[in-house]
């Protein structure tokens, strides 16, 4: 079920390379200066959203950035537990959970990433039973960008609301197809 995925970008090999992130916490969902939230009901368990969590090849495909996520902790996972997730562009997070609470929240954040990224960034899911087979999965995005980039805090903002939201939709509908997730 949570089989690593090989990148296709390849990944800073160097420490300078890396740019050691603000360790936030769960408040920084309430206070960061960039968020970003989307919804949608999902026509499956909170248990098998879930599994699809944890399937690492499942966020390749709904989560565009992304090319490759490895788990670097042991399961089961667990607050502190950590993975690398390698993006287009050759971006690469290094991500340490800061909740994670099986079938109804899981969040991370970045402790580091490639020189240029963000100074802090943190993903929230929170996934609601809503009976029958059915849930709804609140994604929430939050950053702090650095140098120029701080400026167009705003209008990176509005460009990615939608983004975000076709993005959770295309998960919906991954999720809803039922996939097979590979075996660890």
């Amino acid at each position: 079920m949570a089989k690593q995925q090989d990148h296709q970008e390849s990944e800073p090999k160097l420490e300078a390379d890396r740019l050691e992130c603000e360790r936030v916490g769960l408040e920084y969902f309430q206070t960061a200066p960039c968020k970003v939230v989307a919804s949608q009901e999902i026509a499956a368990s909170p248990d098998r959203i879930f599994e699809i969590f944890l399937d690492a090849v499942s966020w390749t495909r709904w989560a565009m950035p992304i090319t490759g996520v490895e788990w670097t902790s042991p399961f089961p996972l667990q607050v502190g537990s950590t993975r690398t997730v390698h993006m287009r562009g050759g971006m690469t997070g290094w991500e340490e959970f800061i909740a994670w609470e099986p079938g109804s929240r899981m969040a991370f954040r970045f402790n580091q990433t490639i020189k240029g990224g963000p100074e802090a960034f943190a993903e929230d899911y929170i996934v609601t039973d809503l009976g029958n087979g059915r849930s709804r999965v609140e994604w929430t995005m939050a950053m702090t960008f650095s140098g120029g980039s701080k400026r167009m805090t705003p209008l990176i903002q509005l460009a990615m609301r939608p983004m975000n939201a076709h993005m959770l939709r295309k998960f919906r509908k991954y999720v809803e197809s039922d996939p097979a997730l590979e075996e660890a």
